[in-house]
């Protein structure tokens, strides 16, 4: 009988563009390949001709939605899909490449919404999916434009690949009752909590920025994960408090806060290893080759952090001639390959630091003594030297770069400490209650603004554009705060037509690296047992990482081990007389 309903009804899905359409309970249109909605209506006359139809519906929840006023029905992969598009476009506005949100991204949430069997993917035999409940046009596709479509986001790139499957959500999704959403504005949100995924990746909010880096990482971009998690931090990509970008449609109480309310600062291992984890469970091939000429290859990191740390220029070559000598260069060791469990995991940007760390052991020691040493001799040089560039002095590039760091160390901690996880926009869950929340968020506000003026704290300032460096040197400054153009004449020798050392000593961090399976980590590390040079270095590039400094020294370790190799390993001669 439906079927004669829809007889006279030919127009192509908007949407799938199939022919094949059912009739709503309020008398709409709607695709039953994808489930979308027109706008075009049917007029049924005869009363007893509508008691007979067996008419399949869609709307179920609008009319849920006018008996709680609990917004519309709406499922947790929409809540984590429209937080994949604001921070998509919030990366876009950064200046990254405009296809990363509608051909990169996209088919990755594509592909893992199939692998997880969210969607794109058969219906399971002998159960009954529970379509997505579309909202009225008049109220919804009109005062709620922003409002992201599942199919509609999911249609915007071009390429389809292998996700041109049958659009169907999951079993788990499926048998969603009435009962099971009480404790959630989501239809599925006590489920997806419930529900045991070994064999899945869960959607999590630090996997949004795994996507992300993933993306990013596909098309080369150069911003590197604590870039990336930095920029979060500063508030130019949504995370904290993500969910007041949620339409007003989209209730969000009880369960969902526990999926999407975050109350941490995200961590670098922790996006770094669920990002490895995607790629893996999404079964993606080789990504693109980082070649010399990429902004993650190790030469040009290393240029970008001797900037920032405020580093004579001529200390490029030496990191360019130890990323040469150890082969961390080579296309082979920085591609990722998901799922290549015989090659070891690239951080770029720690690595690039860790090559910098090296480089100042080789040169100055960091022995607490001898960099100390040089620089004497390089400030008695300086007095006597009016032609050409000053030497660099250790002890006065420690002092800029240690008042420059105290600051911004403490300005960071300050900005932590003030902050409010409480998101600005309040969240009420009906009618009734907006008027007593809204309320209550403006005494808060006012109380606030009033203790401020008694106390006299000032309000902070807007925030300053992203930028990739987060400390700035000039060489015209006339303080001489800036030793980019320091010579290392004074700590150099030329020996058989190359500029070596000096320094003939080297002490290792470790003299055998632990198992990071076993141990979690490649090499111990306590402030104590390093000397305070050391130690501050990896301060400095860890505030700069903003990671902690283990990681940077399991990195100095690794590269050390790969340096001094065949000293470490060598072989003793063996002794034939004592053989009997």
């Amino acid at each position: 009988m439906d079927e004669e309903a829809t007889r006279d009804f030919n127009e192509r899905c908007a949407q799938c563009s199939e022919v094949n359409w059912g009739l709503t309970d309020g008398g709409r249109f709607y695709c039953r390949s994808c489930h979308n909605v027109t706008e075009r209506t049917r007029e049924v006359v005869n009363a007893d001709f509508v008691s007979n139809v067996r008419i399949q519906t869609i709307s179920k929840g609008l009319r849920k939605q006018e008996k709680t006023d609990r917004g519309c029905e709406w499922y947790v992969c929409e809540g984590f899909q429209l937080v994949l598009k604001k921070q998509a476009e919030a990366l876009e506005a950064l200046g990254v490449c405009p296809q990363m949100k509608d051909e990169i991204l996209c088919n990755f949430w594509r592909r893992y919404l199939q692998k997880s069997k969210q969607a794109y993917c058969n219906r399971p035999s002998g159960e009954t999916v529970k379509a997505l409940s579309v909202c009225d046009s008049s109220t919804d596709v009109d005062s709620e434009p922003e409002r992201p479509s599942l199919l509609h986001l999911l249609s915007l790139s071009e390429s389809e690949g292998d996700l041109q499957t049958d659009c169907s959500f999951a079993s788990s999704t499926s048998k969603v009752s009435e009962s099971t959403s009480v404790c959630s504005g989501s239809v599925d949100g006590s489920l997806y909590l419930m529900k045991n995924q070994k064999d899945k990746l869960r959607m999590t909010m630090p996997m949004t920025l795994s996507f992300c880096y993933m993306a990013l990482l596909w098309l080369r971009e150069p911003m590197t994960l604590s870039d990336l998690l930095r920029f979060v931090v500063e508030g130019h990509i949504p995370y904290l408090n993500v969910f007041q970008h949620f339409p007003e449609k989209m209730k969000l109480y009880g369960l969902d806060l526990k999926i999407f309310c975050v109350e941490s600062w995200p961590v670098y291992e922790e996006v770094y290893s669920k990002m490895l984890e995607l790629a893996a469970f999404l079964d993606l091939p080789r990504f693109p080759d980082i070649t010399d000429s990429c902004f993650l290859h190790p030469d040009m990191l290393c240029m970008k952090y001797l900037m920032e740390a405020n580093l004579p220029d001529e200390l490029h070559n030496w990191t360019c001639r130890v990323v040469k000598k150890i082969c961390i260069g080579e296309v082979d060791f920085l591609t990722l390959v998901p799922g290549n469990k015989s090659t070891r995991n690239v951080k770029y940007d720690v690595l690039a630091a860790a090559v910098i760390v090296v480089v100042l052991k080789l040169l100055f020691l960091l022995d607490d003594h001898y960099e100390w040493l040089l620089s004497d001799f390089a400030e008695e040089r300086n007095k006597n030297n009016k032609e050409g560039g000053p030497y660099f002095e250790f002890k006065k590039w420690y002092k800029v770069i240690k008042c420059s760091l105290d600051v911004e160390q403490k300005k960071l901690d300050e900005e932590r400490a003030k902050y409010l996880w409480r998101c600005e926009k309040p969240l009420f869950y009906s009618a009734q209650k907006k008027s007593k929340v809204l309320k209550r968020r403006q005494m808060v506000v006012n109380l606030q603004n009033q203790f401020g003026k008694l106390s006299g704290s000032v309000r902070p300032a807007e925030k300053p554009n992203p930028s990739s460096f987060q400390l700035r040197w000039s060489e015209e400054n006339t303080d001489g705060s800036c030793f980019h153009g320091h010579s290392l004449k004074g700590i150099l020798q030329e020996k058989c037509g190359l500029l070596t050392a000096m320094n003939p000593d080297y002490w290792l961090c470790t003299v055998k690296l632990c198992t990071e399976k076993l141990c979690g980590h490649l090499a111990h590390y306590r402030e104590v047992d390093f000397p305070q040079s050391y130690h501050f270095v990896l301060r400095l590039f860890s505030f700069l990482l903003r990671i902690q400094p283990s990681y940077i020294h399991d990195e100095v370790c690794v590269i050390e081990h790969k340096l001094f190799n065949k000293k470490l390993y060598k072989k003793p001669k063996y002794n034939t007389g004592l053989r009997k």
